[in-house]
């Protein structure tokens, strides 16, 4: 072989190896990952706050980057911002928001603003285009590469509207959250550099070093592990310790291990408990003590009893997905509601009890389902709200006692009720894309919840047991998508689901199966079923009979390739195609008292009055 034929041959093996090397990059899973050093000092009397981060990024994409983006999320606090606008011209506007973002005044509304941004020790270009920062790179990013940002800012809270803020409705001083520049998202859908109007985040995994100076009297809880507790006190410290605080201010050091947030809130009169779960975590709670709560819902004895709740239902959700990760968990009065957060929650605290428990159950429940299973919310917002749904309504049922035979009920007639009024989207839909927020809310909460409870129906409960039991094997710290739960439910039962997949997120398909009429021709009784909605599904049928006595049939679905475990009377499959079909009983028709499709109810059917033939 020449020499040169034989460098050609070198040189295109190389090419070939190295196409195949990015071509396997961009099928397999990657993600990116920065760990964030900011020091903070926060002035508690005009709510403004200048702030110094160092923020190491590595480049674990087969992608030269070119740019980077950072979300500014206090930036949407200022009328005319696109949270403003579109919350004045939405049909059903979230009455906590309204119009109040267009009232603000210079002193109440929120920013963050860039003084100094460099590269690896170079000044970089960069523009603030409302809630979102797009920066010019002094050097691209190669696959692989790390690169550090330096960055000073200056930030102002704003007086509290939606989740974030200062003075909130319940009086809690500062709830700090989204308060940072947060760089963006960036996977093998590119860049999610989405402006924030209101709804979900998306986030990079990494470590975080936060120092935040304030006022010596303020207590603070939120994400991570405080470095410094007997140099703050105000119950972090060790037992027997006292604490001397001199000066002004205090500096309170957190580190975060492993999560893609940081959250913070504080007041100087937060009551700061502390409960040791028996699975060694530390519970933290902080609330005020409002006497004018006292009179309405026993507000402190609501908190104390709180406690082992909350640790119960840790004790659920470990068993039920998996372990809790983390050495701690904080719950904090604060915010406008109930919103989750690395390792804490912020959460409106003058409720009920049974209102309490039930915002810590879904707030905590999220821990797995987003801050650990970490979904683009903004995208799939149904993956994170409704199998937190899903998981905190069957831990309520059994925490509370509310022996509720189908604790998704509520779901499951949130759903319908949406099915049929003529303005679902489907669940593909954009998070900001909704026309109506209550179409957000019932398709990502309810329908997002009963995703999961019908897919017990199809594959069996053990089976979904199973699954998520694995999808959170498979998945924790990474960013799982639609796709790659469906397929970890493939794995585990063995049935063909992409046909549930598509038809239940990505359509407005409805389930609806009907008995037409059931008849007798030579002794045997021959009940007529028909589809009349578009999506598909294995039917159970119950057949009561007289005597007292009752049978149960199942009938495939032929594209599910499946049988369900369990299944009793197995019939012939249904081709989807196949509008009708006919199940032949043994019996007469006389004998029959009646035949039910579904008598579980967990086939979501939006019309189920003709789901039953009563004789």
């Amino acid at each position: 072989m020449c020499k040169h034929l034989k460098q050609t041959c070198q040189v295109g093996l190389l090419f070939f190896i190295c196409s195949v090397t990015f071509a396997q990059n961009n099928t397999s899973y990657w993600q990116q990952h920065v760990d964030y050093t900011m020091e903070v000092d926060m002035n508690v009397k005009n709510y403004q706050y200048t702030g110094k981060q160092e923020l190491v990024y590595t480049n674990n994409s087969p992608d030269t980057l070119q740019q980077v983006f950072y979300h500014l999320y206090f930036n949407a606090f200022q009328p005319g911002s696109e949270m403003d606008v579109r919350s004045r011209t939405i049909q059903d506007p979230d009455s906590r928001v309204g119009s109040r973002i267009a009232g603000l005044k210079p002193n109440e509304v929120g920013y963050l603003k860039i003084d100094k941004l460099e590269q690896d020790g170079k000044q970089v270009n960069h523009k603030t285009v409302g809630t979102i920062l797009q920066v010019s790179l002094d050097k691209p990013i190669l696959p692989g590469e790390k690169t550090t940002f330096k960055m000073d800012f200056n930030g102002q809270v704003p007086k509290q509207i939606r989740r974030s803020g200062r003075n909130s409705a319940e009086g809690v001083a500062l709830s700090m959250t989204q308060w940072y520049p947060k760089l963006a998202e960036y996977d093998f859908e590119g860049w999610h550099a989405t402006p924030y109007i209101g709804r979900e985040f998306h986030g990079v995994w990494g470590d975080f070093d936060v120092k935040i100076t304030i006022d010596k009297d303020y207590v603070l809880g939120g994400t991570g592990y405080l470095q410094n507790p007997n140099k703050i006190g105000h119950g972090y410290q060790d037992k027997g310790t006292r604490v001397k605080h001199r000066g002004k201010k205090l500096t309170w050091h957190f580190k975060a291990p492993k999560v893609h947030d940081f959250t913070w809130a504080a007041d100087p009169d937060f009551v700061h408990d502390i409960h040791k779960a028996k699975d060694g975590t530390t519970l933290h709670f902080l609330y005020k003590d409002n006497p004018s709560y006292e009179k309405e819902n026993n507000f402190t004895e609501n908190w104390k009893k709180l406690q082992p709740k909350t640790e119960a239902l840790l004790d659920f959700f470990t068993e039920h997905i998996g372990p809790y990760p983390y050495k701690q968990y904080s719950v904090i009065q604060g915010g406008d509601g109930g919103m989750e957060y690395a390792m804490s929650t912020l959460i409106t605290g003058n409720r009920k009890f049974g209102s309490l428990v039930g915002v810590t159950a879904h707030e905590l429940a999220h821990t797995w389902f987003q801050f650990v299973l970490a979904t683009n919310e903004t995208k799939h917002e149904w993956m994170d709200e409704g199998f937190t749904t899903y998981i905190s309504s069957l831990a309520m049922n059994e925490v509370m006692n509310e022996e509720k035979e189908n604790p998704l009920a509520g779901s499951y007639r949130g759903y319908t009720y949406l099915a049929n009024s003529g303005n679902e989207q489907p669940q593909s839909t954009h998070a900001d894309r909704y026309n109506l927020n209550q179409a957000y809310g019932l398709a990502a909460y309810s329908k997002g919840a009963v995703f999961l409870g019908q897919l017990g129906y199809i594959i069996g409960q053990e089976n979904l047991s199973k699954t998520l039991h694995r999808y959170y094997d498979e998945w924790k710290f990474k960013h799982p998508t639609p796709n790659d739960f469906i397929r970890v439910a493939e794995k585990v039962s063995g049935a063909n689901l992409s046909w549930y997949l598509t038809d239940w997120t990505q359509t407005t398909n409805t389930i609806d199966y009907t008995i037409e009429k059931v008849t007798e021709k030579e002794g045997k009784t021959q009940v007529q079923l028909k589809r009349k909605g578009l999506m598909p599904m294995p039917l159970d049928v119950k057949v009561s009979y007289k005597d007292g006595s009752s049978k149960n049939y199942y009938i495939p679905l032929r594209m599910l390739y499946f049988t369900k475990p369990g299944a009793e009377n197995i019939q012939k499959d249904w081709p989807w195609a196949m509008p009708t079909y006919t199940l032949s009983l043994d019996t007469s028709k006389e004998s029959i008292s009646k035949i039910e499709i579904d008598p579980s109810q967990l086939m979501a059917d939006v019309e189920r009055e003709n789901n039953v033939y009563e004789n």
